[in-house]
């Protein structure tokens, strides 16, 4: 992945972070005997994926979320796939090592909140991540998230929940700024995260 550096003594606008979380009404990213969406996809919500897709990003993922991408898009020729491969990457893990077999792929160790602020700096499109919900509680504890984008699936899982997103984070107020629904059931809900890391618990 080829990221311009900038030149020395240079004021460098910093690269935002959108975090992407699709869940259900309860809080899960994931459950049971549930498909693709939770099974309510529809074609305002396949507009919407293709837009954030095709705009100029980098896409931010942990290492899980890498295992289970790279696997299903690094040999698929569909349209998404091909696009996926496309774009620029970065990976956020301390166990993973170079070579990455996913193309445009870096691999970021480390300190998370250094290797954000660095990836930050130097990236010139904006950020964005899809699920990985242990680096997303991290760099929301972290104040590192410019803004967070929910989708909200009009589905329950109850005892068939599985990831819950926001389980062990701390307290925190969001700002509300944009709402939108999508094949009138699923709302999308646009919120500003606190900027400043978490407080340390005593």
């Amino acid at each position: 992945m080829r990221v311009p550096r900038p030149m020395p003594g240079h004021n460098v606008a910093m690269a935002e972070l959108t975090a992407d979380l699709f869940l259900s009404l309860d809080g899960f990213a994931a459950g049971v005997d549930v498909g693709p969406f939770f099974g309510y996809g529809g074609h305002e919500l396949d507009a919407w994926v293709h837009d954030a897709q095709t705009r100029p990003q980098v896409i931010v993922m942990g290492r899980v979320t890498y295992e289970t991408m790279a696997q299903i898009s690094s040999s698929a020729t569909d349209e998404v796939s091909t696009r996926m491969n496309e774009t620029p990457k970065a990976v956020f893990s301390n166990t993973l090592s170079e070579p990455l077999a996913w193309p445009n792929t870096r691999l970021i160790g480390g300190d998370l909140a250094e290797g954000m602020r660095t990836l930050k700096r130097e990236s010139p499109d904006p950020l964005r991540s899809i699920g990985s919900l242990t680096l997303v509680r991290g760099l929301l504890e972290l104040g590192l998230v410019d803004r967070l984008r929910v989708a909200l699936f009009p589905l329950v899982l109850g005892d068939a929940g599985r990831e819950p997103a926001f389980a062990g984070y701390h307290r925190a107020g969001l700002e509300l700024t944009g709402t939108r629904v999508l094949d009138s059931r699923i709302v999308m809900l646009d919120y500003h995260p606190p900027r400043s890391p978490a407080p340390a618990l005593s």
